[in-house]
């Protein structure tokens, strides 16, 4: 099933795989408002589909996404302070929104990865790059900075990493992007959608419900945190996780020897 709106395309099949795809492949994607808006709203509603098992975010064309418009951005140059801190809040609740969804959230990526465009790859949860892909922070070369994106960078591939980026604005390959840790997995071009379906093929066949749990709690814990407070949460999550159903089912199908009921 299609559902178009205006610059994305939400394309959902029934496996329970929700491809969300930018759709203004004659700008690189770039994202505007209508764009953020659109991608906002779908993210939200599939996250809340109970069908929707995995989020696919993706760019139609040579592309992934170029970042912003620059003729959103000539309109925001000319706007209120109080305009552009709701625009910017706009797009920070896109992001919160990709990063705390309940579904897992993989990104496809090729072409340009650019500013908000790499933001989007560092607030979903995996992403695959075809080798042809390029990343910049490219905010300071405007005269402004990665606010609203770096937090996922940061989480992405560490303080002074996404620091580097920020001040140089420099252009990387996606090698070097695997390497510092915004990809998880780089290949030819050619081989891009069938490494994207393995790794869907891996998410679709775990539980959901514990991958919405993983998500929660991983959220909370704090690199190098062992202190009692996160002894205790990772306690309790586990002792309440698995006195579930999903746990039960998962438990009785590993010892009778046949799939679990969320692959069928």
């Amino acid at each position: 099933m299609t559902e178009a709106s205006a610059p994305l395309r939400v394309l959902r099949d029934a496996r329970g795989v929700a491809r969300l795809q930018l759709d203004r492949p004659d700008k690189h994607n770039a994202f505007d408002e209508a764009l953020i808006a659109a991608l906002h709203e779908a993210v939200r509603s599939c996250g809340a589909d109970p069908a929707v098992r995995v989020l696919l975010l993706e760019g139609r064309g040579a592309s992934f996404c170029a970042g912003a418009d620059i003729a959103w951005m000539r309109r925001a140059a000319a706007a209120s302070q109080a305009d552009n801190l709701l625009d910017a809040q706009r797009f920070a609740a896109l992001l919160h929104a990709i990063a705390s969804c309940p579904k897992p959230v993989l990104a496809r990526v090729q072409g340009l990865a650019l500013g908000g465009g790499a933001g989007l790859v560092a607030a979903c949860d995996m992403a695959i790059a075809a080798d042809d892909a390029q990343f910049a922070i490219s905010e300071v070369r405007f005269g402004i900075l990665p606010a609203v994106i770096g937090p996922y960078l940061i989480r992405a591939v560490g303080q002074r990493q996404a620091q580097a980026l920020a001040l140089t604005a420099e252009r990387i390959a996606a090698t070097e992007a695997l390497r510092i840790g915004l990809l998880h997995r780089v290949v030819p071009l050619a081989e891009l959608d069938a490494a994207v379906d393995a790794c869907t093929a891996l998410l679709l066949a775990a539980a959901p419900q514990a991958q919405g749990e993983v998500k929660q709690l991983f959220a909370r814990l704090s690199p190098g945190d062992l202190g009692e407070a996160t002894r205790e949460l990772t306690a309790q999550t586990i002792a309440r996780v698995r006195a579930g159903a999903e746990a039960r089912e998962g438990f009785a199908a590993f010892t009778e020897k046949r799939s679990p009921a969320w692959t069928r």
